[in-house]
């Protein structure tokens, strides 16, 4: 090689991969949109209730993508937090690979319309009801068929429980899980049982990976409130005197079972019972007046009868007094309740509900986060296998109930 010539660099030879550490030492995108987020706030707690992480597990990852990169990225004092340069160089950087991220993601989800039509013609035995005198048998019927059609998660494990009295099972992904997750399923308060909602409380097992006590809880009109409520609140009641710590409690509901978790929360209030660590509510039905209702839908949304609920709420309440708090959170004095996520589709009939219950929430100085999801069909968390916003809802709502404990 004669003098002053340079060796060529094999890595920039075509054909050539740069090697990257493998795992553990690679870096994950995980560090990346933890950085990105401090970045943003500037500021450990605003950026860890972002990510739904504690700020102790939000300074792991930001540590670790230092180490990695082999420098600092944050200056951090008392008061304030503040990029240095190496962090300013890789901030628009990291945005733009996480940008290109979901925007490939949102690509691969376009083609998911089949996906949303097939969780639309799923309802299809409930929008076929006909009024003829045995409205609810039918519903009760077209709810179980449901759920007949939803998988449970490969490995699901499921035991009977006797839950203060309640009978209930337990659902979860490994056989050492204990139950920390109170689930109400839904059904308007007439329909559903424990054991066809056992696909979403196994979606939820993995999720969240603790154990679900699925109550059975009785069913109107054969037990209008406060029936559901007070096996709730049984069943609630039987996790504490079983030694489960109500911080490490989480409650959550879908739909109808979202609106008998508030009534539970307000009830505990009430009679000077401890709350749980957090709440968890799925497409809440919550105005059982349906006013909020938008008066016409497009196909393949699944059509919910407004005029049909007010009838399965009329069976439920059985004459009570609709202005009771406990039967209408929205008009609910809910200070003291413990931190909520609220998750719902952004064209489904009970988008308002989700909508006005969290700002009724937010004005009692609740901390409540409503995501909203690009979905027109009522519950499509129950699609979790197929349905891409399905399994990105169950995984955040997994990451919530994680986050206090954390």
């Amino acid at each position: 090689m004669a003098a002053g010539e340079q060796k060529p660099d094999e890595r920039q030879q075509p054909g050539r991969v740069l090697p990257l550490p493998a795992a553990p030492d690679a870096i994950e995108l995980r560090h990346l949109r933890a950085f990105v987020a401090v970045a943003d706030e500037l500021n450990f707690g605003r950026a860890a209730s972002r990510l739904y992480l504690s700020q102790p597990a939000l300074s792991r990852q930001i540590r670790t993508l230092e180490r990695l990169v082999g420098g600092d990225l944050l200056r951090r004092s008392t008061h304030r937090v503040e990029l240095t340069l190496a962090g300013d160089a890789l901030l628009d950087r990291a945005r733009r690979l996480l940008t290109d991220l979901d925007d490939a993601i949102s690509a691969t989800q376009s083609i998911g319309g089949e996906f949303a039509e097939r969780a639309a013609r799923a309802w299809q035995s409930v929008r076929d009801l006909t009024d003829d005198g045995t409205e609810i048998e039918q519903f009760r019927g077209a709810v179980e068929d449901f759920n007949a059609g939803i998988a449970l998660p490969e490995g699901t494990r499921v035991r009977p429980v006797n839950a203060g009295g309640v009978p209930a099972l337990a659902v979860a992904a490994a056989a050492d899980r204990p139950l920390t997750v109170l689930h109400l399923h839904g059904g308007a308060y007439v329909a559903g049982s424990a054991f066809g909602f056992r696909p979403l409380a196994g979606a939820l097992a993995v999720a969240t990976d603790a154990g679900i006590l699925l109550p059975d809880y009785r069913l109107a009109p054969e037990h209008p409130f406060p029936a559901a409520v007070d096996d709730a609140v049984h069943a609630y009641t039987w996790m504490l005197d079983t030694g489960t710590p109500p911080a490490e409690i989480t409650v959550a509901g879908d739909s109808a079972g979202a609106g008998l978790v508030v009534s539970m929360l307000i009830t505990l209030k009430d009679h000077g019972l401890p709350q749980p660590g957090r709440v968890l509510l799925l497409c809440p039905w919550v105005d059982l007046t349906c006013e909020t209702w938008p008066p016409d839908e497009q196909e393949p949304q699944p059509i919910l009868d407004p005029e049909r609920f007010r009838r399965f709420a009329a069976a439920y309440l059985n004459g009570h007094d609709l202005g009771d708090p406990r039967v209408s959170p929205l008009t609910a004095d809910l200070s003291g309740l413990p931190p909520m996520l609220l998750q719902a589709g952004t064209g489904e009939p009970l988008a308002g509900d989700a909508h006005r219950l969290t700002e009724r929430a937010r004005s009692f100085g609740v901390d409540a986060r409503l995501e909203l999801y690009p979905s027109s069909t009522h519950m499509f968390q129950y699609f979790w296998s197929f349905l891409p916003e399905a399994a990105n809802a169950l995984e955040h709502a997994g990451a919530f109930t994680r986050r206090v404990l954390d």
